[in-house]
């Protein structure tokens, strides 16, 4: 990961340990105001700059091509309309630019699946609109030219909110 950077669902500022040294500036959305105050001291604590703001990420108001890497870890469960948001993630990501992701979803086992379709209309009234089904392998797919994705359970965690999506989709480098 390098260049200009945005991180969609910024939260308590969790990732920015984990940003490589060549990564001097982030640019965060966070639909939560509330989030910014939560994550202060680990901006404090980071040498990257963060550039934060309290936006949802269905209405970017980046311009088209504007980032090389955006990274979404556990966010694109409770997008409302999660569809949109990748869209957007899209149209701001330069031609060749790269989308790194963590998220949990839908399993591929229809036995944990039934499961993650009954408690997801729960879930999301107690988890702030987290959808425990939602299928990310495909919603990434169906926007992005190449997708490289590793799913699996998270050791520790129940099977219904512990099935995995980890990987890297990238943007045609002729994109328009």
């Amino acid at each position: 990961m390098s260049g200009d950077v945005l991180e969609i669902g910024f939260g308590t500022g969790l990732n920015l340990a984990y940003y490589p040294n060549s990564v001097k500036k982030i640019t965060t959305v966070d639909v939560n105001p509330g989030m910014r105050s939560l994550a202060q001291k680990r901006i404090q604590a980071s040498a990257i700059a963060v550039d934060h703001r309290v936006l949802n990420s269905e209405h970017l108001p980046m311009p088209d091509h504007s980032f090389d890497s955006v990274v979404s870890t556990w966010t694109l469960c409770s997008i409302a309309n999660v569809e949109q948001a990748l869209k957007e993630i899209y149209r701001v990501l330069k031609p060749g630019g790269q989308f790194f992701f963590v998220e949990h979803g839908l399993s591929n086992d229809p036995k944990i699946q039934v499961w993650q379709n009954r408690l997801t209309p729960i879930q999301k009234v107690i988890a702030d609109g987290c959808h425990l089904n939602r299928n990310i392998r495909q919603l990434i797919e169906n926007q992005f030219d190449s997708v490289r994705i590793e799913q699996f359970y998270a050791d520790n965690f129940p099977k219904i909110v512990g099935y995995l999506s980890k990987g890297v989709a990238i943007k045609k480098a002729h994109s328009q």
